[in-house]
């Protein structure tokens, strides 16, 4: 199954139906798109979105940094509840947001590491960037 982890129905779907499934995705809120598949994402040197720090911090942007990664979880949980309670009574047991997202078989991210910080993906991990580039004139 190829699905877009935004509105969580393919990864509900491949869950209730035991399939495996890609994620084809530009990125995903609360960095879950590195935390899901257990990416190393060390705090002291990869700013989380919505900061606007780069990856040279000084102690008080490390600290900004920390507390936004901080509160995330709370951010998507709220973003997703919905989502979250009807997975949990479809499923039959209680069902946390990186339980749906984690098995995913493959992750094609795309948007190239050139444009990101560099950071050690998972080998189920492909970025697949320039797909959305213009044809050169």
């Amino acid at each position: 199954l190829l699905t877009d982890p935004i509105f969580m129905c393919g990864p509900l779907l491949a869950q209730y139906f035991s399939l495996p499934y890609a994620f084809f995705m530009r990125g995903f809120p609360c960095n879950l798109h590195y935390d899901a598949p257990r990416c190393p994402s060390p705090l002291s040197y990869i700013p989380r979105l919505f900061t606007f720090n780069s990856d040279q911090m000084t102690f008080l942007q490390r600290v900004e940094n920390a507390l936004v990664h901080l509160l995330e979880p709370a951010y998507c949980n709220g973003f997703y509840g919905i989502a979250l309670e009807f997975a949990s009574d479809l499923l039959q047991r209680d069902v946390s947001l990186i339980d749906l997202v984690d098995s995913a078989s493959i992750w094609l991210l795309r948007f190239d590491f050139v444009f990101e910080y560099v950071r050690p993906v998972m080998p189920n991990m492909v970025f697949i960037g320039g797909i959305n580039c213009a044809q050169r004139k």
